[in-house]
């Protein structure tokens, strides 16, 4: 274990308010609500780093998978994983990673995982243990992918790479002992994009549909504006000025933002999509549109869990080493897909 994740462990077990004098004085409050303090510290412990939209693409690829093996837990052996590597759209390979819980229920469906990033940033690593929290709390296996990032290979590289290895799961979810022909969807941030996205597009196309689609503080509608992309624009750990960032890398020049295929928001028509559990993160410019995403899949009669935890930031799936309150909220995003699960298959939650 290396020094820096010794001492950022030992700070995050101080008590609170000691945390909160060692990070600014005074507790960080936007918007009514009140950011855990562990997070506090990350927030004022980088308050001086340089912007994203002020490196080259590389850099901050490296950076930002360093930041995440300091802040993210270690999974238990009580998860097995294995990786390998699957056929992609283009003539490509994807790595992928699939994790299998201690006890799995074979009524449960394969759950198909896209990580955060902007379509720029990330790999396998980026949610490896909450992928592992994820398989052991619901009881079901879950395939990681390892999609194609900007600005190597921009849209719809990424997004395509994501369906081809939806279909791929679907195609063989039984070999991993999950409902057979049958998948789940799940993502954070951009994960969450692509999942609400390739929900929306297997029901225009006529399946296969998802059984259900997990979106984590997920990236809904680029093309509007909402009132916490205002309030939250300059907050930890996601910035308006990342936001744009991220888009230039991942678009055409002069793409429309209002294109389903990257603001699934702009959809008019919600009904007949799969049961959601939605979550949003109260320190987040994305809450208000993940929030409204939420409503509107409910007005549609569509199954939905929704919880916006308002002390947590944004990418808080990654925290879990440092941040008591990000580890209790995805063990309880755990049990929700779980509960889901439980109903669609109808046994006892």
């Amino acid at each position: 274990m290396s020094l820096q994740r010794i001492l950022a462990k030992t700070f995050s077990n101080l008590p609170g308010s000691l945390i909160v004098k060692m990070s600014g004085g005074a507790p960080l409050t936007v918007a009514g609500r009140t950011l855990e303090p562990q997070l506090q510290l990350i927030a004022w412990t980088g308050r001086n780093a340089p912007p994203l939209s002020s490196l080259p693409a590389e850099a901050v690829q490296e950076g930002v998978k360093a930041q995440f093996a300091l802040l993210a837990d270690i999974p238990s052996s009580s998860t097995s994983f294995s990786t390998f590597i699957i056929p992609g759209p283009d003539g490509n390979t994807i790595p992928a990673r699939m994790y299998r819980p201690s006890s799995q229920d074979p009524r449960h469906p394969l759950i198909v995982y896209f990580h955060m990033g902007g379509g720029v940033v990330g790999d396998l690593d980026t949610c490896h243990f909450w992928c592992s929290m994820l398989a052991q709390g619901a009881q079901a296996p879950v395939l990681s992918v390892d999609y194609r990032l900007a600005p190597k290979h921009i849209f719809p590289a990424g997004l395509n790479d994501c369906i081809a290895a939806y279909r791929w799961g679907v195609e063989r979810a039984a070999q991993f002992g999950a409902l057979p022909g049958t998948a789940a969807v799940g993502g954070d941030s951009m994960g969450g994009n692509f999942s609400a996205i390739i929900s929306q597009q297997m029901k225009r196309e006529g399946g296969p549909v998802p059984a259900f689609q997990l979106l984590i503080y997920p990236a809904i509608d680029i093309s509007k504006d909402y009132p916490s992309k205002k309030a939250f624009s300059k907050t930890f750990s996601l910035s308006q000025d990342t936001m744009e960032w991220f888009m230039k890398q991942y678009l055409p020049e002069g793409f429309d933002h209002r294109d389903l295929r990257v603001s699934p928001g702009q959809e008019t028509d919600l009904s007949g999509l799969p049961p959601a559990v939605v979550i949003t993160a109260g320190h987040d410019p994305l809450s208000d549109e993940g929030d409204e995403y939420a409503a509107r899949l409910k007005a549609a009669g569509v199954p939905v869990m929704h919880k916006r935890y308002d002390e947590l930031a944004h990418a808080f799936t990654a925290f879990t080493y440092i941040s008591p309150g990000s580890r209790a909220a995805c063990q309880e995003i755990a049990e929700m897909v779980h509960d889901m699960f439980a109903k669609a298959a109808r046994v006892p939650a």
